[in-house]
């Protein structure tokens, strides 16, 4: 009986927080948020930001809306080219870096350790609590033109993050995205990224 205790004890101490190998996100809310036209008057950039944290209803409203799964067949909320889905979304909290993972709505641990402000050069780097980082797998599109593909991954990013532009006004939060702000030498070692990734740029959220 005791030893059952202390396990369970262990489990809720060590499953507390985001700091787990899987994060499975609340499921987003489908139906709220502002009209499209409100959040589209209220869009736009902001680095200022508090430090406050986002909650997991949050985090996965934005993440679902960004580049989560919206039909059957597996397609997202933003286009990429002929679907190839080259994006990966890799999230940077305060405890660890995650890719999310859409299939399970879900984020997986990566990484342990606050690396914001080494992903992010920019003075807002420590303060914005989510930093998203778009990963583009080029070996995923088309063609062996590397310029081409990486137009074409540099198109699909702006989709994903005009999506968590809207999400943000809708939510009353601040964003930014930034592309020479972000290291990616830094964030391909951390990520354990093959050659064929390419780390796009990075977008910050927060209030």
């Amino acid at each position: 009986m005791k030893r059952n205790l202390l396990l369970l004890l262990a489990i809720l101490i060590f499953g507390a927080g985001y700091a787990q190998t899987k994060v499975m996100l609340p499921e987003p809310d489908k139906t709220g948020g502002m009209p499209l036209m409100e959040a589209l008057s209220k869009r736009s950039t902001d680095r200022n930001f508090t430090g406050k944290a986002l909650t997991q209803q949050q985090l996965s409203d934005l993440l679902w809306g960004a580049w989560g799964i919206n039909r059957a067949d597996g397609r997202r909320t933003a286009p990429s080219a002929v679907n190839a889905q080259d994006i990966d979304l890799y999230v940077f909290l305060p405890d660890g870096a995650y890719r999310y993972d859409a299939g399970e709505h879900a984020l997986v641990l990566v990484a342990k350790g606050d690396f914001r402000d080494g992903v992010c050069t920019q003075a807002f780097g420590k303060t914005a609590p989510v930093h998203v980082v778009f990963v583009s797998d080029l070996t995923r599109l088309r063609g062996n033109d590397e310029q081409q593909k990486r137009i074409t991954a540099a198109a699909d990013s702006g989709f994903i993050g005009q999506n968590i532009y809207l999400v943000a006004a809708s939510e009353g939060m601040k964003s930014v995205v930034y592309h020479g702000g972000i290291d990616r030498t830094k964030v391909a070692e951390l990520l354990g990224l093959p050659a064929t990734s390419w780390p796009v740029c990075g977008q910050a959220v927060g209030f």
